[in-house]
């Protein structure tokens, strides 16, 4: 006995795979609005959360330019929001990660930490990491004073100075959260002028809690059992200095998640992968959405926008397919 559609047909009896008509792999705001218009078409999408329910989106304090909320909205509260909505329409969320997947033939093959799902269409909404500084001391004193994430870890920091690495959106919003909890903020940049946006530099610039380290790099952090400074080094003329210091809270942007992608779908030399206008890539069937595709826009709405066009052309990549079965 087989099961079939689309076209597709598999053992109907396969007690060690779940088969589904859109998978979507990520629940950041790309992967949950995809899964919301794939609910309303009525293809029953199955959402594997990964690794952080809401993607990076979750870990942001307050997210202030999504249309709809003018006071502004948590981050975390608006992951809860989109996971509702596409629940209320009947996508079910699973608390799983996919770590290996099988593009060769339809239906799709993924490898989760729970089982296996066989996928008639995917969506690849994963999502990036942040960046690393790659320097002596970084990854031994992560969790001891170095951290990615200023929401997660910035109450630790209560009447701490601490230091803040990167000069776009994410470095400044994170270094604006950090006043809530530490003496002082320095952010530290390579450059002389920063990335982001004026709002956000002009309420960084007069804040009285930040200053700022300019044509500066980080190439040390020293500590034993916590982070004690900070050794950097002048852009301009390889001068060296050290920095006391309890906590450093880097911000230089993210690497898409896109390792098991790798041989199958385009991507680019950063590894994002590549995408037309409606999100297909060159695998029929599997379309992709979010920062895992977008390493310029890379907003909460650009995504969430991806993710409804991939879900839409899902639906019209199964349509057709029952018509010309």
């Amino acid at each position: 006995m087989t099961f079939t559609f689309s076209g597709i047909s598999t053992p109907s009896n396969s007690s060690d795979s779940k088969h589904v008509k859109v998978l979507v792999l990520g629940s950041g705001p790309a992967g949950l609005t995809a899964a919301l218009y794939a609910a309303r078409a009525e293809l029953e999408p199955v959402v594997l959360t990964g690794i952080e329910l809401g993607g990076q989106a979750a870990l942001t304090h307050t997210i202030e330019n999504y249309p709809g909320f003018p006071d502004g909205v948590g981050g975390s509260e608006l992951g809860e929001l989109f996971q509702k909505q596409a629940e209320r329409f009947g996508a079910k969320v699973e608390f799983d990660t996919a770590n290996t997947v099988d593009l060769s033939q339809r239906p799709f093959q993924v490898g989760t930490d729970n089982g296996q799902y066989l996928a008639d269409t995917l969506i690849v909404a994963t999502g990036a990491r942040p960046n690393h500084l790659e320097i002596p001391g970084e990854v031994e004193l992560t969790g001891k004073g170095v951290s990615y994430c200023a929401t997660c870890d910035g109450w630790f920091f209560k009447e701490k100075k601490v230091v803040v690495v990167g000069g776009g959106d994410s470095a400044l919003e994170e270094a604006l959260f950090l006043t809530r909890f530490a003496t002082s903020v320095t952010i530290i940049h390579r450059r002389d002028n920063l990335r982001a946006g004026k709002v956000l530099q002009n309420r960084a610039l007069s804040n009285p809690k930040i200053n700022f380290i300019w044509n500066s790099i980080v190439t040390q952090v020293v500590g034993s059992d916590k982070v004690t400074s900070l050794k950097l080094k002048d852009t301009l003329d390889s001068t060296e200095s050290m920095l006391p210091v309890d906590g450093l809270f880097i911000f230089i942007g993210h690497t898409p998640n896109t390792q098991m992608f790798k041989g199958q779908l385009d991507m680019d030399e950063l590894g994002y992968i590549h995408a037309n206008h409606l999100m297909e890539t060159n695998i029929p069937g599997v379309f992709v959405a979010g920062e895992v595709a977008d390493s310029h826009f890379r907003q909460v709405i650009t995504s969430a926008g991806m993710g409804a066009s991939a879900a839409i052309q899902v639906t019209h990549f199964l349509e057709k397919e029952l018509v010309s079965a």
